[in-house]
């Protein structure tokens, strides 16, 4: 079986949201040959996730990788979502996902529903580690402490149980806020050993992140996976800001970090990359693409040297915490 070490080529996985029609309708040829080029290109770690699509990222991922030696790969997928026959409307981010009803629930019964039918979709027998997804203020308002208990007494059991028994590596939280991450290492009984923080840990958006999770996570010997190292795409360009449209001064910001990337000559994307992989922390990064041609780009730019002046005039203008552990200097 291959280790997680061994799974990440420099530290780059593969994200698939996208891949479950996030933001656009993504044509079935285009997803399989998104996931191929990251095989081909060495990618052997794949994150995904009932919420994507409905089902969808699942079933595109289990369809390339079932061709492979599954002990060549690692998988993690999320609980927190299951799947009806049920049919709903769709809207908001996966608009265009499949139209099977998606039910949230983070009890133990739903977490082990959720788990057998990510089995199916992913055509595997294991997985090697399980986030509980987005038991967050984002997705729960006031009600997340609420969700949050469910899942200690739900979800954390089940998934800590399966990690006693061999069934899983680990388990952790998968969210978009740090409060929930902070929150489970303080546990005693069910405590995780891997959380995957999407938008928090980034070229972008850090501070918060510095204060206490990564702190607690090195402190804890928690393991961290960093999700949409781009916030959406912002940092590339693009208008989304964590999942939602970019507001102007976010907009301004990256505007100015291209003007000191461009000085240097250094691509936001390689800096971005680069970045969210120097803490010592973080284990992989898992940048999500429905574009075959920006995986490749992705394990060039995060080879990409970067003088450290770069680095030391987003320091000197507060773009980057004085804090943060910047990449070595080639």
């Amino acid at each position: 079986m291959k280790s997680f070490e061994d799974a990440l080529k420099h530290k780059v996985g593969l994200g698939t949201a996208p891949l479950g029609n996030m933001f656009r309708e993504v044509p079935e040829d285009e997803a399989r040959s998104t996931i191929q080029t990251a095989w081909d290109q060495g990618v052997r770690y794949f994150d995904t996730a009932p919420f994507y699509g409905a089902g969808l990222a699942e079933m595109r991922l289990g369809e390339v990788l079932s061709n492979y030696n599954r002990d060549d790969y690692v998988l993690s997928t999320k609980v927190g979502r299951y799947m009806t026959n049920e049919k709903e409307e769709k809207e908001g981010l996966f608009k265009d996902a499949r139209d099977n009803k998606v039910i949230t629930d983070y009890t133990a019964e739903a977490t082990e529903k959720s788990i057998e039918q990510s089995l199916e979709r992913l055509k595997t027998d294991r997985l090697d580690f399980v986030f509980v997804h987005d038991v967050s203020p984002d997705f729960h308002g006031d009600e997340w402490k609420a969700k949050f208990e469910e899942a200690k007494e739900g979800a954390f059991r089940v998934l800590t149980r399966l990690r006693e028994e061999g069934v899983i590596r680990g388990w952790g939280l998968g969210v978009n806020t740090t409060e929930p991450i902070e929150l489970a290492m303080e546990l005693e009984d069910t405590k995780p050993d891997i959380c995957l923080s999407a938008t928090q840990y980034t070229l972008l958006q850090h501070e918060q992140a510095l204060q206490n999770m990564m702190k607690s996570a090195e402190e804890n010997d928690v393991d961290i996976v960093v999700g949409s190292p781009y916030n959406s795409g912002v940092l590339l360009g693009g208008d989304h800001y964590n999942y939602e449209k970019a507001p102007e001064d976010i907009l301004e910001q990256v505007n100015q970090l291209n003007e000191v990337g461009q000085k240097y000559d250094v691509p936001l994307k390689a800096a971005a990359l680069q970045f969210s992989t120097a803490h010592p922390a973080v284990k992989s990064i898992i940048p999500g693409s429905t574009r075959p041609d920006r995986i490749k780009e992705d394990l060039e730019m995060i080879q990409r040297e970067i003088p450290k002046e770069f680095w030391d005039e987003l320091v000197d203008k507060g773009f980057i915490s004085s804090e943060a552990p910047l990449p070595i200097s080639k």
